[in-house]
Formats: structure tokens, sequence, C-alpha cells
């Protein structure tokens, strides 16, 4: 790993007299396929280090116009250092493809974990609640929003550690941003009314996921995109009687899910939340969650 990472900061630093190639990889299985390319699970010849291989068609990038979206996202991750958040060790290209050299989060994602158990217990969601509201604190920080979290961005690590992945909507900025981006199901009140927004995004998408994690399904599901939509603007919140969850969780969503973006709990107060202090079992997994 060491080795890897020595390499990476050279290259980020283009001090690298040797560029990354395919044949410094050993190629494996494939581990997921998305619209603009596939993500393979490889090993890097010299340390033997096990890494994802992200492989981006550059035909699909020119198609949809995506070159500023990926050079950010590149730039931004790269530049991240934090337990919650997955590592893009660096990057090379061919003719056809742009390689991404990416942690490889044995897990794999959320979105499937919960799709097989339908919905989380209160502490293994409160644990994953502390642990993106501690990586999200360190974002905001360096001026990141991430502005896409969701079950299938996050991955987790062979100890069951969450990473947030996929940083393709994210900006780093310091000034409000305009442009509506991000899934249907967790876009806040403002991108929904295209207007304004800032880091208080994230918070929002915070209580979407603590609600889908409990509940097994976003709070705003509906029939239409313009009902979803309807949902968000209106807040229209509600709890289904099953299954049981506690009165200090369904608060801690009631105060994140709030149109009035300055008037969301903030990422310290959530920390500092009832409901995390009770469930975030301190001597679990959770305890590997400090920034």
């Amino acid at each position: 790993m060491a080795s890897l990472i020595r390499r990476q900061n050279k290259q980020h630093h283009k001090q690298a007299q040797k560029q990354w190639s395919l044949q410094d990889f050993e190629i494996g299985k494939p581990l997921g396929k998305g619209k603009f390319g596939r993500v393979y699970l490889a090993r890097e010849l010299m340390s033997k280090f096990i890494v994802a291989l992200k492989v981006i068609f550059k035909e699909q990038i020119e198609k949809y116009k995506l070159h500023h979206q990926l050079k950010r996202e590149m730039e931004i991750q790269t530049n991240l250092r934090h337990p919650n958040v997955l590592r893009l060790y660096g990057w090379f290209h061919d003719d056809d493809r742009i390689y991404l050299i990416l942690e490889y989060a044995h897990g794999g994602e959320l979105y499937c974990q919960l799709r097989k158990t339908g919905h989380l217990g209160e502490r293994q969601a409160a644990m994953y609640i502390a642990s993106l509201t501690q990586a999200l604190a360190y974002c905001h920080e360096k001026d990141v929003i991430h502005r896409d979290i969701k079950p299938e961005n996050l991955l987790l690590d062979h100890e069951g550690r969450l990473k947030i992945a996929d940083f393709g909507w994210s900006v780093q900025s310091r000034s409000k941003r305009h442009t509506m981006c991000g899934t249907l199901d967790y876009l806040a009140p403002e991108m929904v009314e295209n207007k304004a927004h800032d880091y208080a995004v994230d918070n929002w998408t915070l209580g979407v996921l603590c609600y889908e994690f409990l509940f097994g399904v976003p709070p705003f599901e509906a029939e239409s995109q313009t009902d979803t939509f309807r949902r968000i603007l209106k807040v229209d919140l509600s709890f289904p009687s099953t299954p049981h969850v506690s009165s200090e969780a369904k608060n801690l969503i009631s105060r994140l899910l709030v149109k009035d973006s300055s008037k969301r709990l903030s990422l310290q107060k959530i920390m500092e939340h009832p409901w995390i202090i009770k469930s975030a079992d301190p001597s679990g997994t959770c305890s590997k969650f400090n920034p």
C-alpha cells in the first residue's frame, strides 16, 4: 500500500517519471457495471495491493459532455483523507479508456445489504449515520458538498466500516450553487425549486437516509416524479407503525427534514443527538470513525 500511495503522490504532483498503465495491474473479477464503464477487482503487481479499478469509456464521456465533471470528481476525491471516504489513489488512461485506481471495499454497496434485510436495526442505522455525519463534516470543512449521498454510493469495507464513494456530483465551493443534481428521492427542497443551495443539502440527505435505513423506503417515495417533488416540497413526512422505530430516531429525522435549510440540524448537533449517543455503540464499529 505504501508503494501505491507513494506513486499516487508522485503522479498527483507530476513528479513521477513512470506513469501508471494497465500492465501494472493483474485484473480480477468484475465488481459492477455502470452507464459509463465497469469496475474490476485488481492487484497492483509491485506491491500486491488489492484495489478496485474503475474503467470509464472516453466515448461515453465525450457523448454526454462529462469531461469537466469527471475532472472535478477526480481532483476532489484524490485530496480527501478520511476513514469513511473511499480513497482514490491515482489514475491513468489509454486511447479508449480512463482508469481510476480506487480503494477496494470488500463488503460492497450498502444498498445491497439494505435490499436483503429490508431495513436496518436502530444500532446499525445509528452507527452508519454517525460515521456519515463525521465524514461529511470533514468534507464540508474542505468546502466539498457531496450532493448525491444514497445507499448505492455508500460502500462497506471488510470490517463493516462505511465509505462514501462516487463524488461525481460533488463540488468544492464556498459560494451557493444552482445546479440541480443528485437522485430524485434524496433531493432537498431547495434543489427541487431550483434555488441556490449549500452544504445543508447533505444534511437533508442524512434525514432521508436515516428514514430509509429504519423503514426500508425513502420518506417521499411516490408513483411519479411529480408526486415525489410535491411531497418533498410539502415535507409530507409520516412514520409507518411497522417496523417499530423509537421516538428519538423519529425526532432526529424530523429535525433534519426541515424545508428551511438554515433550520436543519447541524452535523455537530447530529453527533450530540440523544439517539446517536444512545444507539451508536461506542464499543462497536462506530468507535473507528473519529476524523
